[in-house]
């Protein structure tokens, strides 16, 4: 059986080298440790940051199918909400392309990620109440596992330590897992379990998504029965859908999307008191 090594204090100078990548103006720290593979979340601080800050923090989670994938593609994003003053945090995760694993280990790493950034709230200058969770495809439903489904915790961690988020913050997202979604092969029979949309209940986290209508992987109908069964349980949502737009069309540089959907992002989390101010540029046309 594979354990893992939740490192619940910084075992590591900040500067450490990542397994994955590099990223510019990020400090590299592991969280997380599996037999031979150490994975690291690679942090982006406000100018001026201190550890004394408390601070809101939202974790980034890769798409690539739970094949592939790179903390890179929520680069972009880590560096507009470390701007508007929010530590901001892409994470790496066990993949099959790379470690053999299945979605179910994906989610407890992802659940490692968000407990671990709450058990080190006072290092690294975080609100340990205001944690988020985001992501995009396989990453999203990563993030939206965290924030839904009960179990799949890293065993020999502190389960005293919450590793639900507080927000969820979901780009195209994989959060029906059912034989009418996607990757359900993938996780038979055990897909109710891994299911976002099969786990929601009263105290789920307020949640944005933004979706093209055009997406192939994750239908329309699919994120209006998520909102549904989030409305129904009393949280708040918020879908935003893009006429036209396919599978990734949110990431910088796939299409014209992208300010518009960080715009709408930073005024939800603007709602919540997470962000103050105005947006950093004028809204885009999509």
């Amino acid at each position: 059986m594979k354990r893992a090594l939740l490192l619940l204090s910084f075992v590591l100078p900040l500067a450490a080298s990542a397994q994955l990548v590099k990223l510019d103006g990020a400090k590299s720290v592991q969280y997380k440790q599996v037999e031979d593979t150490k994975l690291f979340l690679h942090v982006f601080n406000p100018k001026d940051h201190k550890a004394s800050d408390r601070r809101p923090a939202i974790v980034f989670f890769f798409g690539g199918g739970w094949n592939g994938g790179t903390p890179k593609q929520f680069e972009p994003h880590c560096t507009y909400l470390a701007s508007r003053g929010m530590v901001a945090i892409t994470a790496e995760y066990r993949v099959k392309s790379r470690n053999k694993t299945t979605p179910f280990e994906c989610v407890k790493d992802g659940k490692s990620a968000i407990r671990w950034v709450r058990a080190n709230a006072v290092k690294l200058g975080v609100d340990s109440k205001r944690v988020a969770a985001g992501g995009g495809s396989a990453g999203g439903h990563v993030a939206a596992a965290t924030g839904n489904c009960l179990g799949l915790e890293e065993e020999g961690e502190n389960l005293k330590v919450s590793s639900k988020p507080d927000v969820l913050v979901l780009f195209n997202p994989v959060y029906d897992n059912s034989s009418k979604g996607y990757g359900h092969d993938r996780v038979k029979p055990r897909w109710k379990e891994i299911s976002p949309m099969h786990n929601i209940r009263k105290g789920a986290p307020p949640t944005i998504v933004f979706l093209g209508t055009k997406d192939k992987l994750i239908p329309v109908s699919t994120a209006q029965e998520y909102e549904k069964r989030l409305v129904a349980v009393g949280s708040r949502s918020e879908l935003h859908l893009y006429k036209g737009a396919t599978h990734g069309f949110f990431n910088k540089g796939k299409g014209d999307a992208y300010p518009d959907t960080l715009i709408k992002m930073d005024d939800f989390l603007n709602s919540l008191g997470w962000l103050k101010g105005d947006p950093i540029f004028k809204k885009e046309s999509k």
